[in-house]
């Protein structure tokens, strides 16, 4: 291979759908690893849903006044920072409205890898894989991980 086709190589992306959940933190440690290890980008997505007119929640503190998309962009920035914390020129960060599962669906046609958490804020706290992780499974256009927060191992 020439040094110009080196120089032109377009990086793997690995997409790692973020929640702000202790799992979504693990599933980002481990795409950010990953993206070390491969050369690769990450690609770090949070979907979000218009919440149904009976249960529009309360914004979190400090978020008062914000749009449903603009909380989602401030939630996938902390969860970066969290995780991530200064400069990263691995990760893009991308705030998409619409069900987390075809969200990440679309987010990952052209992946080498999906990661995600084996849940996130929803279901049950005994479960031990949430219906998008398992749809995601079953149907991602690419490998996965599904990657487990350190309270359920």
């Amino acid at each position: 291979m020439s040094s110009t086709a080196e120089q032109e190589r377009i990086p793997d992306v690995i997409v790692v759908g973020v929640d702000g959940s202790p799992h979504a933190a693990e599933a980002l440690r481990a795409a950010v690893r990953q993206a070390e290890l491969t050369d690769s980008l990450v690609h770090a997505v949070l979907a979000w849903e218009w919440p149904s007119i009976f249960s529009v929640p309360e914004p979190p503190p400090g978020q008062e006044g914000r749009t449903f998309e603009e909380q989602a962009e401030h939630r996938l920035a902390a969860a970066v920072a969290e995780v991530a914390p200064g400069p990263q020129p691995r990760i893009r960060r991308r705030v998409v409205q619409g069900s987390p599962t075809q969200v990440l669906l679309d987010a990952a046609q052209d992946a080498q890898l999906l990661v995600v958490g084996n849940r996130g804020y929803g279901g049950f706290k005994g479960i031990m894989l949430g219906s998008v992780s398992q749809h995601l499974a079953q149907y991602a256009p690419c490998s996965v991980l599904i990657v487990r927060a350190g309270q359920d191992r």
